[in-house]
């Protein structure tokens, strides 16, 4: 899903950047397929690591670090002289990878961010349900959170999107469990993608590393 504004911008753009894992193709790079123009040049931004290290790792933070600043020094000396499009899956400011870059660059070069659109709004429409009514409250949280607190936030909230499930899947199932909202949860992978996959949490028997979201609908206030 993209905004009449950013297909605007890609369909003209001579310079595109985009983050990916290191032999891999990239999966926004991927989203926009036939979108891009014939004489574009492309600034493949490889990740210098994926899971290797584990995230709270000085080293893992380390590498990270070098690795936004040597493209901020780069897209800063190529902005120079021409306009750099950079890709983003989602919204730039929610949870994602671009928003290192920005803190960056903000100040150096100017920078215009065109709002994205979110895995989550496609998660919920893809259910057929409204994730929220009248006043209820919906709280985003990350599976990678103890399974307690997943747990409290489960519980406490209205309505619920869950992200960075993968790996995380058996903690927050009992996460799910332990606040007694089993029947209630949906797992929705590739959301608005091909491949979407639509099941309830008790059915699910495995789940896709990345791209997918856990969804509690509130059932609030209504006429």
């Amino acid at each position: 899903m993209m905004s009449v504004k950013a297909d605007r911008l890609l369909r003209n753009a001579r310079h595109v950047a985009y983050f990916r894992k290191r032999g891999h193709p990239g999966k926004a790079r991927q989203l926009v397929n036939g979108l891009l123009h014939a004489e574009v040049t492309e600034y493949p931004m490889e990740y210098p690591l994926t899971t290797e290290i584990p995230h709270d790792d000085p080293r893992y933070i380390a590498q990270l670090s070098s690795f936004y600043q040597d493209w901020q020094s780069r897209l800063t000396q190529l902005t120079r002289s021409e306009d750099v499009i950079v890709l983003c899956e989602g919204d730039p400011f929610f949870y994602g990878s671009f928003m290192h870059l920005h803190a960056r660059l903000s100040g150096r070069i100017p920078v215009e961010v065109v709002p994205g659109i979110t895995g989550m709004s496609g998660a919920w429409t893809a259910t057929d349900l409204p994730i929220t009514w009248g006043d209820d409250v919906m709280t985003v949280v990350m599976a990678t959170l103890p399974e307690a607190e997943l747990a409290r936030r489960i519980r406490e909230t209205d309505a619920l999107v869950v992200m960075k499930i993968g790996r995380n899947l058996p903690k927050l199932r009992r996460a799910v469990a332990a606040a007694g909202r089993m029947d209630a949860a949906w797992l929705v992978e590739h959301a608005a993608m091909p491949g979407q996959r639509v099941t309830m949490l008790a059915e699910a028997e495995a789940v896709t590393p990345y791209f997918s979201i856990l969804l509690i609908h509130g059932q609030g206030r209504r006429p």
